[in-house]
C-alpha cells in the first residue's frame, strides 16, 4: 500500500510540473470565469523576456526583487529540489543562486552566491539595494551588499527554533525606512519577528490558526508607505494587514482567492499585487492568478488561471514591482520568470511612476 501512495503521489508530481510552452501563461485546467464585475488583464506578457544563456538551468525562480537602477534581482533554487516526501537536502548549493537580470532586455548581467545556501526561498531588495534572503534549508535570514558581501546573519544554521535567536524555515524579509525589518517565519513557525536595524530581537506576534492575527503559513510579507505589514497568509488564502506594532487591522479575503504565495505594495497607485495558487494537496495544481487589490482588498483586475489568459498551469511563487509598473512573477511550475508590461489603458499604466518624495519603491 505504502509503494502504491508514493507511486501515487509522484504520478501526481511529475503531471503537474511538465514545463509550459514558451511564452505561455496561464493555466491547462480553467476554473472558472471572471468573477462578476472584476476586470481582466490590463498588463501583457513580455513575450522572449528573460534572455538567458542557451541550457541555462535556472531552477525554481522562488524570490524576486527590483534595485534602484531597475535590475531584477532573482533567487534561484538551479538544480536544488526541494523533495516532496523526503528531507530538504543538507549541502550548500555549487552553483550562483542570485542572479541579476537586466530590466529592459531580460539578460544575465551578473550572479554570485555559490556555497552560500541550501534551500532558497525568500528575497528582498532594500533602499540601499542590500539584498536580503532566508533559506528554508538553513533556517536563516540574510543580509548582503548588492555585490554579493555578506553583512548579517540571524538564524543558527541548520538549527531549527521557535525564538529570538531560531527560525523554523523563514519565507521573508520586509524592511522599513529605519533599517528595522520584519521576518515572516514560516512554514513551522506562525509569527512575524521585527528586529532593529542592527538585527536585534523587538518583538514578535502570530501562532497557527485561523482568527486574526493567527496565521497558516505566513509566506510572503511588505511594507506600505505608512509602515503598515502586509502578510500574505497562504494556507488560510488570505492577506493580514497590521500596524508597525504588530496591531491587526484587517483582513483581504475572497472565496476566488487561492493559496495567497506572494505579494508587494504599489507605493505610487496605493494598491496591492499578489499572486496566488490553487491546487490539489499542493500536488496538481490548477494555476496560477495575478490579482491587484485597493486596500481594501477589492480585486481591480486578475488574470491567470480565471480567465484572460490561456497556456499551461503556472504556479506564482513571488512577485515584484518595477519602478515603470511592470510586474515580474516567479513561476516554480514552470521553472521560469514572466515580466508582464502594463497596456497603454490600464491602471497601470496610468498613474505616474515618479515618487514626488524622493523615495524608494515599496516591495
Amino acid at each position: 500500500m505504502k509503494g502504491f501512495l508514493l507511486f501515487f503521489l509522484s504520478s501526481l508530481v511529475f503531471a503537474s510540473a511538465c514545463g509550459p510552452g514558451e511564452g505561455a501563461v496561464g493555466t491547462r485546467e480553467r476554473v472558472g470565469d471572471l468573477p462578476k464585475g472584476v476586470g481582466g488583464p490590463t498588463y501583457s506578457l513580455a513575450a522572449g523576456w528573460p534572455q538567458l544563456p542557451d541550457r541555462f538551468v535556472l531552477g525554481n525562480p522562488s524570490g524576486i526583487g527590483i534595485d534602484s537602477a531597475g535590475h531584477v534581482i532573482v533567487f534561484c533554487r538551479r538544480k536544488r529540489v526541494w523533495p516532496v516526501l523526503l528531507p530538504i537536502p543538507g549541502s550548500l548549493m555549487t552553483t550562483d543562486a542570485i542572479l541579476v537580470l537586466d530590466g529592459s532586455s531580460g539578460k544575465l548581467l551578473g550572479s554570485w552566491g555559490a556555497g552560500e545556501f541550501v534551500m532558497p526561498h525568500g528575497l528582498t531588495v532594500d533602499a540601499q539595494d542590500n539584498i536580503w534572503i532566508t533559506d528554508v534549508g538553513l533556517h536563516q535570514v540574510m543580509k548582503f551588499s548588492h555585490e554579493g558581501k555578506r553583512l548579517l546573519t540571524l538564524g543558527v544554521a541548520g538549527e531549527p527554533g521557535n525564538d529570538s535567536l531560531h527560525f523554523n524555515r523563514p519565507t521573508g524579509v520586509a524592511v522599513a525606512p529605519d533599517g528595522s525589518f520584519y521576518v515572516s517565519d514560516g512554514y513551522r513557525n506562525s509569527r512575524v519577528v521585527k528586529f532593529s536595524a542592527g538585527g536585534k530581537y523587538l518583538f514578535e506576534w502570530g501562532r497557527k490558526g485561523s482568527s486574526a492575527g493567527e496565521f497558516d503559513i505566513p509566506h510572503g510579507i511588505c511594507l506600505d508607505e505608512t509602515g503598515n505589514i502586509y502578510v500574505a497568509d497562504r494556507e488560510n488564502r488570505r492577506i493580514q494587514v497590521f500596524d508597525p506594532s504588530g496591531r491587526f487591522l484587517r483582513q483581504l479575503a475572497d472565496r476566488s482567492f487561492g493559496n495567497i504565495c506572494g505579494i508587494a505594495y504599489d507605493a505610487f497607485a496605493h494598491r496591492i499585487v499578489a499572486v496566488d495558487d490553487q491546487s490539489f494537496l499542493h500536488l496538481k495544481h490548477r494555476g496560477s492568478d495575478v490579482l491587484i487589490l485597493d486596500r481594501e482588498g477589492k480585486v481591480i483586475s486578475r488574470w491567470g488561471r480565471s480567465g484572460g489568459t490561456d497556456g499551461p498551469a503556472c504556479w506564482y511563487h513571488d512577485v515584484a514591482l518595477g519602478r515603470d509598473g511592470s510586474i515580474y512573477v516567479g513561476d516554480i511550475l514552470g521553472d521560469r520568470v514572466q515580466k508582464f508590461i502594463p497596456r497603454r489603458d490600464s491602471i497601470g499604466a496610468s498613474v505616474p511612476r515618479q515618487d514626488p518624495a524622493g523615495e524608494r519603491y515599496s516591495r
